[in-house]
């Protein structure tokens, strides 16, 4: 298995955070990981993604020219890695601050309020949180609780409550492409 995604939006939407917790949690599954940032000048505002790689076997390089699955945060991001992305491969889409859809049709597309999601949860910032449980639920690329184990890891117990606000914002993009898309064939 190996499964390589690329993480994109505005700085500030805890993009990078959303990628080392993934990494973190391909580790904590046993799995080879890479994780490369990137991001524009002004880390609020600007433009940041990440590339994760997650595989049974070494990576040869952390830089993906064609992902198997893009999470997209905002409008830009879907225009600047739509094209990259492999046939028949996954783009999980932030649908609070995407209004269009991808113009391909031989990929699988699945639309998340993660603002929504995250607001009712009381805080926006945990919307990196929700679109990564979709992610995972979506893509079954490593167990729920080494995601869970991660967070709490990568947070620490510096500050409980937003350790726990983060696992449920996460659990709750989980049941969102459950109960939305009938996506139950993965353990997670």
């Amino acid at each position: 298995m190996k499964e390589q995604v690329i993480i994109a939006g505005f700085g500030g939407q805890g993009i990078l955070l959303a990628g080392i917790i993934l990494a973190n949690a391909g580790m904590k599954d046993a799995r080879e990981v890479s994780w490369l940032p990137s991001y524009g000048p002004e880390m609020r505002g600007g433009t940041a993604n990440c590339h994760v790689v997650i595989s049974d076997n070494q990576i040869g390089s952390p830089i993906i020219e064609s992902p198997d699955c893009t999470i997209i945060m905002n409008k830009p991001s879907l225009h600047k890695f739509e094209p990259l992305l492999k046939k028949d491969g996954c783009m999980v889409i932030n649908s609070s601050l995407v209004d269009v859809l991808p113009e391909r049709e031989d990929i699988s597309v699945f639309r998340i309020p993660a603002n929504e999601i995250a607001l009712e949860l009381g805080n926006n910032k945990v919307a990196n949180m929700v679109m990564l449980g979709a992610y995972v639920k979506a893509r079954g690329s490593v167990p729920a609780k080494c995601v869970e184990a991660s967070i709490s890891s990568v947070l620490g117990e510096k500050n409980p409550k937003l350790t726990e606000l983060n696992l449920i914002a996460f659990n709750k993009g989980i049941e969102y492409i459950g109960r939305e898309y009938g996506y139950q064939d993965h353990k997670n």
